[in-house]
C-alpha cells in the first residue's frame, strides 16, 4: 500500500445532486478501467446517474446502506451493503459495488469501507456477510486479506467490461454482533 489518506472518512451516503454526481464519476471511472460490477463499458452519465439515484433510494427505505470514503470534499470510493435478504436470510448481507477511483487505490479507502461495511452490518444484526469478485482483475487480494473466505468460483459467470468472459470468485465472511 503506498501512502494512507491521512484525512480519509467513511460515511453513510444520502441523496444528493453533488453524491449522485462524484458516485456517477466513480462508476464511470471504475468500468472503463475493466472493473466488473455490473456495467458494460462505456457507461452513460444518465446510466451511471440513474443506477445510484435508485441505490440511494433503497438506502433511504431501509434497503441497503451506501457509504463513501472522502478525502476532503472528494469522494474516493464506495460499497453498497445490500440488507434486502428473504424472510428466512434476515442474518445476512451482501457486500456489492466496491469501487475506488482508480487515482486513489491502494490509499486505504476500500479497506475503510469494507471495514465500516462491516461495522454497520453486525449493528443490523447481520452475522454473515456474502460477496463475488471477478476472477480476472478483481479484489480477490484485498477481501483475503481482510479476513474473507474464499468459497468457490463460478466460470465464465459475466462479461467484462470492454468485452470477454470471467468467472466470478465467491467469499463470506463470518460477523460478531456488536
Amino acid at each position: 500500500m503506498t501512502d494512507t489518506l491521512p484525512d480519509l472518512r467513511v460515511d453513510l451516503l444520502a441523496p444528493s445532486r453533488s453524491v449522485s454526481a462524484q458516485l456517477a464519476e466513480i462508476l464511470i471511472e471504475t468500468v472503463a478501467a475493466g472493473g466488473s460490477v455490473g456495467f458494460m463499458h462505456p457507461v452513460t452519465l444518465d446510466d451511471a446517474l440513474t443506477f445510484w439515484n435508485k441505490a440511494l433510494e433503497a438506502a433511504q427505505r431501509g434497503e441497503r446502506l451506501v457509504l463513501g470514503a472522502w478525502s476532503g470534499p472528494r469522494l474516493l470510493g464506495t460499497v453498497s451493503v445490500l440488507l434486502d435478504t428473504p424472510v428466512n436470510q434476515p442474518h445476512r448481507a451482501e457486500i456489492a459495488k466496491m469501487m475506488t477511483r482508480p487515482d486513489a487505490r491502494g490509499r486505504g479507502a476500500a479497506t475503510a469501507l469494507l471495514r465500516r461495511a462491516e461495522t454497520l452490518a453486525a449493528e443490523r444484526g447481520r452475522t454473515l456477510l456474502i460477496l463475488d469478485t471477478a476472477s480476472d482483475g478483481g479484489a480477490s487480494r484485498l477481501y483475503e486479506r481482510l479476513g474473507y473466505t474464499f468459497a468457490g468460483e463460478l466460470p465464465d459467470y459475466a462479461l467484462k467490461p470492454h468485452g470477454g468472459l470471467t468467472g466470478t470468485r465467491l467469499y463470506y465472511k463470518r460477523l460478531a454482533l456488536t
